[in-house]
């Protein structure tokens, strides 16, 4: 009979239906809130911030910037904890931490005040998402592995659906009360998605993948297939340099857009922004769709391949974004929404498939040293040339060069072979 654990394991939950999914629902629903509430709202707090305060947008971009680092410095820390703790404690945490976080923010006055607010609301979100999610996800499949990891992150698309709700309320109620009454609801609805967190299959007596019920395939075949790296044995490949610089390059790109989109748009594109916050929508609708193809052809197709396909179309549409006009801007929502998509879930099933998921929360952890580079660099890079040229044409142009060098990383990062004291 399962018993209390670390790991979150609880009596009765063994003879329930295989609970793999359920953990896949909780970490879409943490992925949805922390996106809505703040992640995809955020550059619609910049118009507004910068409106009220008149502070530069190199400021604005350099908070992204610094939970970007923050992301990257804590996410050994946090491998450690999912890997101590399990995922349950850690997203429980992280809820207390994004909710209050959120609520201060509706009380700044100073730009002091405005980097520790965010601070605290961007530990909230590393601790219950991304990271966590994806650990908890991986532990519980192997064949349906990128299925179950694009389904968990699709949570982060669909947030961008309701962003057009954010921005309504910021432009009828104003942004403070917004932002308190998210801190409320993210700290509510994560914390409730959190109890859902069992750490692997074994915890709750059940196998990976469902066991046998779910395919004829024995379940023991499916654990000895599986390749456990240690975090010394993975750094020691050349996959793991090359995928992480890769995620780097590409991510280089996103971080930028989000940061600045709405900026882009509202001042040098004449968009109003409740039309910006509908591009945005659109962009992420996009987005989940390529993460429900992405999860599924990388379960049937080489991985490799269709992350290099999908950096093409990273850099096709910020050509576009950098230099169409409306209506043809419009272009950038499937060519970069479709790449964003794809690619996402299957940086972190490639990592599963490499590294094997006994330490993946580690090897997570300490890759996102090397991924918060590209996500520090492309907002702060942009913000710097937009502020020195009055434009966003060059900024937008050099994360653009720099993130085609990915399709070279991706090309290198081939499976490592075995361990050999594995």
């Amino acid at each position: 009979m399962a018993t209390s654990s670390p790991s979150g394991s609880a009596p009765g939950v063994a003879k329930a239906p295989f609970w793999g999914w359920r953990v896949v629902a909780a970490g879409a629903g943490a992925n949805l809130l922390a996106a809505a509430l703040i992640q995809h709202a955020f550059t619609n707090y910049s118009v507004l911030l910068r409106e009220e305060f008149q502070w530069s947008t190199t400021m604005l971009a350099a908070a992204f910037a610094m939970t970007r680092l923050e992301s990257g410095l804590l996410g050994p820390i946090q491998g450690w904890m999912l890997d101590r703790f399990g995922p349950k404690r850690v997203m429980t945490v992280g809820a207390v931490l994004f909710g209050v976080g959120l609520m201060l923010l509706s009380t700044l006055q100073n730009p002091v005040q405005f980097f520790a607010y965010y601070f605290i609301v961007a530990v909230g979100a590393s601790l219950g998402g991304f990271i966590t999610v994806v650990t908890a996800v991986v532990g519980w499949f192997h064949r349906r592995r990128s299925f179950a990891v694009s389904v968990a992150q699709s949570g982060f698309a669909l947030g961008g659906v309701f962003t057009p709700i954010v921005v309504f309320f910021m432009d009828r109620y104003g942004w403070r009360p917004t932002a308190f009454v998210s801190g409320v609801i993210g700290m509510i609805g994560i914390g409730a998605c959190a109890q859902f967190m069992y750490r692997d299959p074994a915890s709750v007596g059940q196998e990976v993948d469902g066991g046998p019920d779910l395919d004829d395939r024995d379940s023991a075949t499916l654990t000895t297939e599986t390749i456990n790296f240690t975090i010394q044995q993975a750094v020691r490949t050349r996959a793991f340099w090359m995928l992480n610089l890769g995620h780097s390059s590409a991510l280089l790109v996103v971080s930028a857009t989000m940061a600045h989109l709405s900026i882009y748009l509202t001042e040098e594109q004449g968009f109003p922004l409740q039309r910006a916050g509908y591009l945005l929508g659109a962009l992420l609708v996009v987005q989940f769709v390529g993460q429900l193809a992405g999860g599924r052809l990388g379960d049937l197709v080489n991985k490799q391949w269709l992350v290099m396909g999908a950096m093409v179309g990273h850099v096709a549409g910020m050509l576009v974004l950098t230099f169409a006009s409306s209506p043809l801007i419009w272009l950038f929502v499937p060519l970069h929404g479709l790449a964003w998509g794809v690619r996402g879930p299957l940086m972190q099933a490639m990592r599963a498939d490499y590294f094997g998921p006994k330490s993946f929360g580690t090897i997570m952890g300490w890759s996102s040293m090397i991924m918060m580079v590209g996500t520090m660099t492309g907002p702060l890079l942009v913000g710097y040339l937009r502020d020195q040229t009055d434009s966003y044409t060059r900024g937008f142009t050099v994360v653009t060069a720099m993130a085609s060098v990915a399709i070279v990383f991706f090309a290198l990062a081939s499976r490592p072979p075995r361990p050999v004291d594995a």
